[in-house]
C-alpha cells in the first residue's frame, strides 16, 4: 500500500541528556532535542495485519495537524519543530476517519462497513495513571503518526479501544463530507479536553478568548459558542485564520499585526468592559507572547487552558492567581470521559457544525504540496483525501 514515510537523523543535541530508554530505542520524549533533517517520502509499505484486538481501516480521509506541519519545519540547525514523542522512522498522520475492513477475533463492538473515527493517544490501560482515569497522561503512551505508524496510508490497523462509531453522522452529511467531518473530531477533541475536563468547563454566559485560531481554535471557539459563552474574542497572525474564527463563531476576531498598537489585552478588557476573560485558550504555542497578554486580562476566577505546544517559558507574576483565585491549566489528548462520543453526538444533531474548519481538500498524490500549505499558517484544517 502507499503511505507517506518520514525519517531523520538521530542526533541529539549538546546538552540534552537522554534517558536509558530513549538512547535505546530512539524513541526521543522531545523529539526537537533529538532528530533533525527530515525527509518525507511516498512509499510503498506491507498493508498491516491487524491484531485479534484490533481493526484494519479503510482510511478515507486524515488531516493535516500542526505536529505534522512541525515534523515538516525546521530550526537553523535542522531539528524538527515538534516537541513531543517522535520515534522515527514513521507513517505520519492521525486525525483520520474510515471504513472497517476487517475485525480482530476479539472485537465485538464493531463489523465491517461500520464507519469510524479514530483516537490518536494510544493509552495501555494498565499503568497507574491509565487505571485512575487519566488516560492522556498514560506512562506508556505512544501517539499515533508520531511514534507509532499513522494514517496518511491507505490501510491503518488500530486497536479497537481507539475507534468510535460516526455513522450517525450519515443523518447530517453525505458520504464524502462525513468523513471530512469524522477527521476533525480528533482536533476539536483535544479543545474539548483542555476546556471542559482539564479545565471543568464554564457557566452559560462566560467570555472566552482564544489565542491562535488553528484547527484547535477554531474548535475552542465552535464549542464555546455552542455550549453557551455570551462573547468569544479571537487572535491570530494571519488574515486568513481571522477571518474562518469569525465564520466559526467569534464575536470578535483580530490580527495581532494589526491592531492600531492596543495589545490583546488592552482589546479584552475594552470589549469586556474591565472584567477580563473567564476562560482563555492558549492555542498558539506562543507562550512569550500569549501568557502575558492572558495575565493582563483574567476576570476573577479566570482560567488560562493551555493547549499549545511548545518547548519554552515565559515568566509570570503569580501572587495575581492568588489575588484573583486564578488558574492555569496545562491539557494534552482527547481521549476518555466520553469525548468522542460527545462531540460525535453534538454533531449529529446539529448543535456543532464544525465542517467550517475545512478550507482545503488534497489528494493523497498532492500530500507533499498540502504541507507546504500549511506552513502559512492560513488555512483552518487541510485535509488529505486518501486512494482507493
Amino acid at each position: 500500500m502507499k503511505a507517506l514515510v518520514v525519517d531523520a537523523e538521530w542526533s541529539p543535541r549538546q546538552g540534552y541528556i537522554l534517558g536509558k530508554a530513549e538512547e535505546n530505542t530512539k524513541r526521543a520524549l522531545m523529539g526537537s532535542r533529538a532528530w533533525r533533517n527530515p525527509t518525507f517520502a511516498i512509499k510503498d509499505v506491507p498493508k498491516p495485519a491487524p491484531k485479534d484486538d484490533e481493526l484494519l481501516i479503510k482510511v478515507k480521509v486524515c488531516g493535516i495537524c500542526g505536529s505534522d506541519t512541525h515534523l515538516y519545519e525546521t530550526d537553523k540547525d535542522g531539528y524538527i519543530i515538534f516537541s513531543g514523542l517522535t520515534k522515527l522512522p514513521c507513517v505520519i498522520g492521525h486525525e483520520f476517519s474510515g471504513v472497517v475492513e476487517k475485525v480482530g477475533d476479539r472485537v465485538t463492538e464493531f463489523k465491517v462497513g461500520d464507519f469510524v473515527a479514530v483516537e490518536s493517544v494510544m493509552w495501555c490501560g494498565m499503568c497507574t495513571s491509565c487505571r485512575s482515569g487519566a488516560l492522556n497522561q498514560c506512562s506508556n503512551v505512544e501517539l499515533m503518526g508520531l511514534s507509532s505508524d499513522g494514517a496518511f496510508a491507505q490501510y491503518a490497523a488500530v486497536n479497537a479501544r481507539y475507534c468510535w462509531k460516526i455513522d450517525d453522522l450519515k443523518d447530517v452529511y453525505d458520504d464524502d463530507k462525513m468523513f471530512e467531518v469524522g477527521a476533525l473530531i480528533e482536533p476539536i477533541g483535544c479543545a474539548y479536553n483542555g476546556i471542559f475536563i482539564a479545565g471543568g468547563g464554564f457557566r452559560p454566559g462566560a467570555i472566552v478568548v482564544v489565542y491562535g485560531a488553528g484547527p484547535i481554535g477554531l474548535g475552542a471557539i465552535a464549542l464555546s459558542r455552542a455550549c453557551g459563552a455570551s462573547l468569544v474574542i479571537a487572535f491570530d497572525v494571519t488574515e486568513g485564520r481571522v477571518e474562518i474564527a469569525t465564520r466559526l463563531g467569534a464575536d470578535y476576531a483580530f490580527n495581532v499585526n494589526d491592531m492600531d498598537g492596543r495589545t490583546a489585552s488592552d482589546i479584552v478588557m475594552e470589549l469586556t468592559k474591565g472584567w477580563g476573560a473567564d476562560i482563555q485558550v492558549e492555542a498558539a504555542g506562543a507562550a512569550l507572547y500569549t501568557v502575558p497578554q492572558m495575565e493582563k486580562a483574567m476576570s476573577v476566577n479566570g482560567k488560562i487552558i493551555y493547549l499549545g505546544r511548545a518547548a519554552t517559558s515565559t515568566s509570570m507574576h503569580l501572587d495575581n492567581l492568588v489575588t484573583g483565585a486564578n488558574k492555569i491549566i496545562g491539557a494534552r489528548g482527547h481521549s476518555g470521559y466520553g469525548i468522542f462520543p460527545s462531540i460525535i453526538k453534538m454533531i449529529a444533531n446539529n448543535r456543532l457544525r464544525p465542517e467550517g474548519i475545512i478550507t482545503s481538500v488534497f489528494p493523497f498524490e498532492k500530500i507533499m504540496d498540502a504541507m507546504k500549505l500549511s506552513t502559512t499558517r492560513q488555512d483552518g484544517k487541510i485535509l488529505i483525501k486518501m486512494p482507493d
